[in-house]
């Protein structure tokens, strides 16, 4: 790795070492969440303040301002939130479960909304968090409507097991997917945890590739995931027109 490239790893890793939770951490800290030298931690913790991204307080630091404004702006898919956020809402409202939306960055699940609902179990998802595809509602909806090179990558990477439910054979992976395209709903039952079941449905471009998903997920002695699949089912196609332009 070049200089460059390195000194841009090491900032990165500053940055990702803080956690949903953290409000403040020191050096020492991220000294020992990034594996870096405490010398090095504080060179770098100077730059990330100067420019704003990090600012000081009480001897520690914390995620500057600067970097949620850019963040803000980066964002390609600021546009799918907001247009999502009512029918989420609405989902939420009308089962009193937690209502998800996420999107496919390689082999994992990446959520851009969670609307948590009062009924719902305390799940480890959370806006900007990651899980792995295959065990996840959402995962499955987007890989059943992507390129089979997609579907490829996911299964050459391995697929870890998240509960005792989690499907780790290639096999069971591509036969569920071939029963989501037929449905257009993904069902999950206690493979991303135990008592948490799901149903998700996946939100289409023009050429019938996902490119979202949303799903409705509960405890699984609560929720019946083939009662609330047809509402998912229709949010996502109502979103999959509005996003496209049609109103019909």
């Amino acid at each position: 790795m070049s200089g460059d490239g390195l000194v841009a790893a090491r900032l990165a890793a500053l940055l990702e070492a803080f956690r949903p939770g953290d409000e403040v951490l020191g050096v020492s800290e991220l000294a020992r969440r990034t594996g870096l030298a405490k010398t090095t931690v504080h060179r770098l913790v100077g730059h990330l303040t100067e420019t704003g991204l990090l600012e000081r307080e009480s001897g520690a630091v914390r995620l500057g301002l600067r970097l949620f404004e850019i963040g803000q702006l980066a964002s390609p898919r600021r546009g799918l939130v907001e247009a999502a956020r009512p029918y989420l809402a609405d989902l939420r409202e009308a089962t009193r479960n937690t209502v998800h939306l996420a999107i496919l960055e390689g082999t994992e699940v990446v959520y851009l909304d969670v609307l948590r609902g009062p009924d719902a179990p305390t799940l480890p998802s959370r806006i900007g968090g990651r899980f792995p595809a295959h065990a996840t509602g959402v995962g499955k909806a987007i890989l059943a409507f992507s390129p089979e090179s997609v579907v490829n990558q996911v299964i050459d990477a391995g697929l870890p097991r998240m509960s005792a439910r989690t499907i780790t054979a290639p096999g069971l992976l591509r036969r569920q997917l071939t029963r989501v395209r037929e449905d257009g709903i993904a069902l999950e039952r206690e493979e991303s945890g135990v008592g948490v079941v799901c149903a998700a449905s996946p939100l289409l471009d023009a050429g019938g590739v996902a490119v979202a998903a949303v799903s409705i997920s509960g405890w699984a002695n609560r929720m019946r995931t083939e009662r609330v699949a047809p509402a998912v089912r229709t949010v996502a196609l109502a979103l999959t027109r509005t996003l496209s332009g049609d109103r019909r």
